[in-house]
């Protein structure tokens, strides 16, 4: 096999992704908060022109950042997207029921997707919290359903799911609404997203927190 010289220094490799981002990719109308999370999207999709559908809602970015601040929850439709949000930015473990032997009970019981059975468990915690969505869009539908229902508003929906049934329509729906429902949040239109963005997204706040811009 013939050598192959490429970069180790992490901090490297990080910078020189994000120089060639912010080359490759219109940021000229995003806020400095809003860049971070574009080129965040942008880096775990290796897309450049996946900028161009992301939604922030007006104070998103900064309703966000003072929930991640105050330690509020950190709700997760799926697994891999708790797993993705960095953990030592964070004082508490982001929550997850989709795993919980009541969801699938219930699940069964009336029909429908664990997805949405589990956000039966986030009533408590919903309230100022960041809600991530990266996989299921039936839990983005349910989520609205509750919220138009009465139920606590969180602080942020970072609402991304991935795929050909229901994705589109769950994140426009999500973007359709925001305004008459009074919530906050970023989405990326159309059928992309998925657990990696999502979580991304959420770690650009996070770095912002802390000062760390690209």
């Amino acid at each position: 096999m013939e050598q192959q010289h490429y970069e180790h220094n992490p901090q490297a490799i990080e910078h020189e992704s994000f120089r060639q981002i912010r080359e490759l990719t219109d940021l000229s109308k995003l806020s400095k908060d809003q860049q971070q999370v574009a080129m965040r999207i942008v880096h775990s999709l290796g897309l450049p022109d996946v900028a161009e559908f992301v939604r922030f809602s007006a104070n998103a970015t900064q309703a966000g950042r003072e929930a991640l601040a105050n330690q509020n929850a950190i709700l997760c439709d799926v697994e891999m997207v708790k797993q993705g949000v960095t953990k030592r930015m964070i004082e508490h473990e982001p929550l997850c029921f989709l795993n919980d032997p009541q969801v699938a009970i219930l699940a069964k019981k009336q029909g429908e997707t664990r997805s949405m059975a589990a956000l039966s468990l986030w009533t408590n915690s919903l309230e100022g919290s960041i809600v991530l969505i990266g996989n299921a869009p039936t839990a983005l539908f349910r989520l609205l359903e509750m919220i138009e229902q009465g139920a606590p508003k969180p602080a942020l929906i970072i609402g991304m799911p991935v795929g050909f049934v229901g994705a589109a329509e769950s994140k426009d729906a999500l973007w359709q609404a925001h305004k008459a429902l009074g919530i906050e949040c970023i989405t990326l239109l159309g059928r992309m997203g998925g657990s990696a963005v999502t979580s991304a997204s959420c770690n650009a706040l996070l770095r912002c927190n802390v000062g760390e811009y690209y």
